[in-house]
């Protein structure tokens, strides 16, 4: 399966923990700034792309003369650098997308930043978001989701749409069974992996799968 992962300018507190989330022959993309973080962590993105007005010429220069893609957008757009990333992810054909640094900063760019996650016209089977110990990703009814883990692990669903039907929890402290969840309830925060793999289930509805790995577990991969 190819997979991308994409750097975004947001803040990247995990460095060491987000090394763990990529593989040889990943391509990677990055968000303007988000260049940064991937030079730190010893990467040279494949593409580069943003209006690069948080990026130092110097390193932009470094990345022509290394023969990375550039995308060069004008400062005012209609997009994101994020966005335009993920539409270049799409362009290149990739079946996951995994986006890091994208939390962290401003309150608006990384609540904009998870919602880009349930955009339905890129043609990527799975695009989800981690940082450091936690994972985010979107499910759409009528779908499931198995998620692997260990006891302990906690696990949030949030409804994003007015409400989700028909949601079923099972490997957890407190499962549901064809549960109805309001847009804005807290009902399912907070919950706890009791066995090592969790089924998530929805007959209708969005809704936002955050998972916090247990303090002291070594390896993020699923």
């Amino acid at each position: 399966m190819a997979k991308t992962v994409i750097f975004a300018n947001g803040i990247c507190g995990f460095p060491e923990k987000n090394k763990q989330y990529i593989s040889t022959g990943d391509r990677i993309i990055c968000a303007d700034g988000g260049a940064l973080y991937a030079l730190q962590m010893g990467l040279v993105p494949d593409i580069l792309v943003g209006d690069f007005d948080s990026l130092p010429p110097q390193v932009l220069r470094d990345m022509k003369n290394k023969n990375v893609i550039i995308e060069q957008y004008p400062v005012k757009k209609d997009k994101t650098d994020l966005e335009l990333a993920l539409d270049a992810a799409a362009r290149f054909e990739t079946d996951e997308v995994l986006i890091l640094t994208a939390l962290g900063g401003r309150m608006d760019q990384y609540v904009a930043n998870i919602l880009l996650l349930t955009r339905s016209d890129w043609n990527i089977k799975r695009m989800w978001l981690a940082d450091g110990d936690q994972q985010a990703r979107i499910l759409k009814g009528p779908d499931e989701l198995v998620l692997t883990g260990q006891k302990g692990d906690m696990l949030s669903v949030i409804p994003l749409s007015g409400q989700i039907d028909g949601l079923y929890l099972t490997g957890v402290e407190w499962p549901l069974e064809n549960a109805t969840v309001a847009w804005g309830s807290t009902l399912t925060l907070s919950n706890n992996f009791q066995e090592n793999k969790v089924t998530i289930k929805i007959k209708a509805g969005v809704c936002l799968i955050v998972r916090i790995e247990k303090e002291g577990k070594k390896n993020p991969k699923e």
